[in-house]
């Protein structure tokens, strides 16, 4: 079957981005392998009107409303390949299934890597953090730290005193200099050189981190900069062109989410060196309303 947009990516930006075609009454298929990027997290936070519900839970309910509109397909299936064809894009699913479509957009978002710390991947998301604004107030008027592992490191420890006492470990690499460290001080963040080796106690709960010395520190939460890597190779089988973020590569896109393929949208944390549930969303609709609108509109030579 032929569809006017094939949506690869079922989170808060693909959703987004189909509900746009959905409501032009044209033929959407969303494919979502079920493995999105806050399957972690227990609740989601600063998603105006979603505040403190499951992603799951916000996720299900948007399919809900998806699914009341005719021209709406699930196919609950990785994509594994994508071509550009003559008159639009193949998709190829894991069960062998061909799909065709006039436009593409891509909503694949990424997988974290984290530091390589014992006790580091079963806490994630929960007392493991990445977003002071996604979860600081959870952890409020509580030891919280910085595992500094990357420069940004030190943009979070200046944030995070306003929801709780701050430890910045910088690992001994990530050292701030003179002008960083006053402004650290200033803010009340307490800065230590000794490197964490392992987290303790009953996962996921976060009660404190050993050091290379063995000194344990109390934290209730650590805050982190995990790397970013693409979840899906399609927008390189494409042939989509990559931007370099802070954390990691991000397909590049126009205004309205095009990306260097024309016809291929993108949409969410693949499209964006930033992370959030609201940016996800608002980039989606932006996503599919230039796919729409890339079906009636000629481009101005």
């Amino acid at each position: 079957m032929a569809y006017d947009l094939i949506v690869v990516g079922g989170g808060f930006a693909g959703l987004s981005a189909a509900m746009q075609f959905a409501r032009a009454r044209r033929k959407v298929l969303v494919v979502d392998a079920g493995h999105p990027r806050n399957r972690f997290a227990k609740t989601s936070h600063g998603f105006l009107g979603q505040d403190g519900k499951p992603p799951r839970e916000i996720v299900r309910e948007g399919k809900r409303q998806l699914a009341l509109y005719p021209t709406v397909e699930f196919a609950d299936v990785e994509a594994v390949t994508a071509r550009a064809v003559e008159g639009g894009f193949s998709i190829s699913l894991a069960h062998g299934r061909q799909e065709f479509a006039l436009r593409l957009v891509l909503a694949t978002g990424v997988r974290d890597e984290l530091p390589p710390i014992p006790g580091m991947q079963e806490r994630w998301g929960i007392t493991v953090l990445h977003c002071p604004y996604c979860h600081g107030y959870e952890v409020r008027n509580q030891a919280v730290g910085i595992l500094a592992n990357h420069p940004l490191s030190l943009h979070q420890a200046v944030l995070l005193p306003d929801w709780g006492p701050t430890t910045y470990f910088t690992q001994g690499v990530f050292e701030p200099d003179d002008e960083q460290a006053a402004d650290l001080t200033e803010r009340g963040v307490r800065i230590e050189r000794t490197p964490i080796v392992e987290l303790l106690g009953k996962a996921p709960v976060l009660e404190a981190v050993r050091l290379s010395d063995d000194r344990i520190v109390p934290v209730a939460a650590l805050f982190t900069a995990p790397k970013t890597h693409m979840a899906s190779s399609l927008a390189e089988q494409l042939g989509c062109a990559f931007d370099d973020g802070p954390l990691g590569a991000y397909i590049r896109v126009d205004d309205r989410k095009e990306t260097t393929v024309a016809g291929v949208f993108a949409a969410g944390d693949a499209a964006s060196p930033m992370a959030n549930a609201t940016l996800a969303s608002a980039t989606g609709v932006m996503a599919g309303l230039g796919a729409h609108q890339s079906l009636i509109v000629r481009k101005a030579s």
